[in-house]
């Protein structure tokens, strides 16, 4: 415990001629500057101790190092550095094991790199993730791990992140045993063989590998990396690896790592990092007022209720879809066999594992098996009036207490609540599409929701594997209501004279993974459609209102699925096409709006775009619905394609200077003409909350 008086981050303790390196820095053991200094004084007190002849290092509990302390990464590290420590491993004339249990990752790997073996518990995972955070190793791991991989795995699993489980790792080479019993016991005997002879990595020779398939890796993982400065940087340092002296690969392999540490977007990725580990916090204090659901009904077994049940069953759940008719249940069947089976094929999941899921699954049209369920999940079709009908019949077919919830993705939740004469039992669960794939699910909680009920929301997307953010009952959530705004000045642009392919690929150069319209044309343009419709009784008539999504359906446009959208699809599948009608649709409907078309540069569509969810964002955090401001990014991050190297919305308008930033605004008030209000510019600002963490 870091600045206990009852407990040492690090411990050095004798096993006969042997000294045990303990480290305590729960929960994970991060490698913190006081960590460090234990370490270099344990190593040290081992070398210089004529009664020892080596040293174990081996963590407290069930962790040896699961990574640095990266809140130290936003500032200059103090001294002593991990690679001084992992200099005083190398440098003692005495060996070093590392007893590896839980993960030695990132540092914590490199640290195990310094050791003369590597030893580990059957359920360890070791690797180097640093790219997951915008970094590369910066202790020695790109010029030792392909010493014991080769470069074209070191390049494929630095790159990747990869978390290699033990069984896997000591194949491979980067440990070299598994501990079938008992791990202390077994490294010691490990140590033992060694004979007090060193076996440092840094002297073995680099394996031999194919230079065409080395160079299909590498491009592989530029792809994979969509070409982002770390992943070019973790490929030359890997390249250097053999091919300088190991102190120079060192040395520019340090000045890659701190350069990138410095950088806005590794800062952007830590934001992301902290900003998911306050979510999951307060997901689990919630998900712990739940009660134990073990059966679950699902209300619906279309695309989306089909990948429902998949992530339930995933989840260990027994799960009974309910169907109106015996053919919509026979589809269900299938598509939640072929979702299971297209995970078999993709890796996610253990073939073994597939005669498990399917004996939980029951698939009926009696609705009365609903009674046998501790949670419901309704995913019928985005209408109200379709979704009150089944809460209305739920509110007597379901059993008391059972957790009663809507997969709506903006409708109000206490309006479908009501109908079922237990709004207390009633909460929004909204998934992303494919919903066993996605991660990300807003939970919405309404006014009358009962604490239980939001937290076996919680408890169950826990358990699915998922990430779920707090919402408050508010049209569009937080999620949708970002992307309305978003949507909106996207299509004033198309108005004002930018085309669709002009605005994607000046947001997809930014870093989306799709542009506003591709988007649209995936997920069908109907759907929206259908949510305007809906909503046109609240639309003021002073508000600025762009015809053209509704011109495209109205011409039975909807998207890829017929074919046809903002882009022409003449292939199944293929990528789509810039289409002279819709062209000639914008020009007219820009006509008809009285807009004098102009060129819109890319510059100016991104910081539309940008400012148009900022104002949003500030009206959402001053509104309270959404429970953490930086909730807004990891939604828009994990369900919306934003690219997490920019951090999401708030994370751009904090490092937008004030100048700038009002700027943006008075452009985007400009362009909504009448009545709109910018959301407050002080919501955006840091809270102390989010600067102390």
């Amino acid at each position: 415990m870091s600045g206990s008086a009852t407990r040492q981050a690090v411990r050095l303790e004798r096993r006969g001629d042997i000294g045990i390196i303990i480290i305590d820095n729960p929960p994970i053991n991060a490698g913190s500057l006081e960590v460090r200094h234990g370490l270099l004084k344990a190593v040290l007190s081992v070398d210089s101790d004529e009664e020892l002849t080596g040293g174990l290092l081996i963590g407290a509990a069930t962790m040896f190092m699961a990574g640095s302390d990266i809140r130290e990464f936003g500032a200059p590290l103090k001294d002593p550095q991990l690679p001084s420590v992992i200099a005083a491993i190398e440098e003692s004339t005495k060996p070093f094991v590392a007893a590896i249990a839980g993960a030695a990752l990132g540092g914590g790997y490199e640290l195990v790199l310094a050791c003369d073996g590597r030893v580990a518990s059957p359920d360890a995972v070791v690797g180097l993730p640093e790219t997951t955070l915008g970094l590369i190793p910066g202790a020695g791991g790109t010029q030792r791990l392909p010493r014991l991989v080769g470069r074209e795995k070191a390049v494929e699993l630095i790159c990747a992140g990869t978390r290699v489980p033990a069984i896997e790792a000591v194949k491979l080479g980067m440990i070299d045993a598994v501990a079938e019993r008992d791990l202390e016991s077994e490294a010691l005997a490990f140590l033992a063989g060694l004979q007090s002879a060193k076996h440092k990595v840094s002297d073995k020779p680099i394996p031999e590998c194919e230079p065409s398939s080395f160079a299909d890796t590498k491009a592989q993982a530029l792809s994979s990396g969509r070409h982002r400065p770390h992943i070019v940087a973790a490929i030359n340092a890997v390249e250097q690896c053999g091919r300088l002296p190991f102190k120079e690969g060192l040395a520019n392999e340090r000045a890659a790592f701190q350069k990138l540490r410095m950088g806005r977007e590794a800062s952007a990725l830590r934001h992301l990092f902290f900003a998911e580990r306050k979510a999951l916090k307060a997901a689990e204090a919630a998900a712990s007022r739940a009660n134990p659901i073990d059966v679950v009904a699902v209300i619906g077994g279309g695309t989306m209720g089909a990948g429902i049940a998949a992530a339930l069953l995933g989840a260990g759940k027994s799960v009974i879809i309910v169907e109106s008719t015996s053919d919509a249940a026979a589809r269900a069947l299938e598509r939640v066999q072929k979702g299971l089976q297209r995970r078999v094929e993709r890796g996610r999941l253990d073939p073994a594992q597939l005669g498990l899921f399917l004996p939980r699954l029951t698939v009926t049209t009696d609705a009365r098996r609903v009674g046998e369920a501790d949670a419901v999940i309704e995913a019928v079709f985005e209408d109200i009036r379709a979704k009150q009908q089944v809460f209305e019949a739920l509110g007597s077919a379901a059993r008391p207490g059972a957790v009663l919830l809507t997969n709506t993705s903006y409708l109000s939740v206490s309006e479908i609540a009501a109908f079922s004469g237990r709004s207390e039992d009633v909460a929004g669960m909204h998934f992303f599409s494919p919903a066993d794939v996605m991660r990300l699910i807003e939970v919405v909680r309404h006014e009358g929701t009962s604490p239980h009920v939001t937290g076996a929301a919680f408890d169950l997307a826990l358990t699915m594997g998922k990430l779920p953010i707090l919402s408050k009952d508010s049209f569009g959530f937080i999620g949708n209501r970002l992307f309305g705004a978003y949507r909106r000045q996207c299509e004033f642009m198309l108005e004002e004279g930018a085309l669709p392919h002009e605005i994607d690929s000046a947001l997809e150069a930014f870093g989306f993974a799709m542009g506003p319209f591709a988007v649209a044309d995936l997920s069908g343009l109907d759907i929206s459609w259908r949510m305007r419709q809906a909503t046109a009784s609240l639309r003021k008539q002073t508000d600025r209102y762009v015809v053209i999504p509704d011109l495209l359906c109205e011409a039975g446009r909807f998207g890829r699925k017929t074919g046809a959208g903002y882009y022409l699809y003449p292939a199944a599948g293929g990528r789509g096409e810039v289409d002279p009608i819709v062209t000639d649709l914008i020009m007219k409907a820009s006509s008809d709006a009285g807009r004098v078309r102009r060129s819109i540069p890319a510059s100016d569509i991104v910081n539309r775009a940008m400012a148009s969810m900022a104002s949003e964002a500030a009206w959402i955090i001053s509104e309270g619905v959404t429970h953490s401001p930086s909730d807004i990014d990891l939604v828009l991050t994990n369900g919306y394609g934003f690219p997490k190297h920019e951090g999401g919305v708030l994370f751009w308008a904090r490092n937008q200077d004030r100048e700038s930033l009002d700027a943006a605004f008075t452009t985007l008030a400009e362009s909504h003409e009448h009545g709109f209000k910018v959301g407050p510019v002080t919501a955006l600002l840091l809270d102390k909350a989010e600067r102390a963490a």
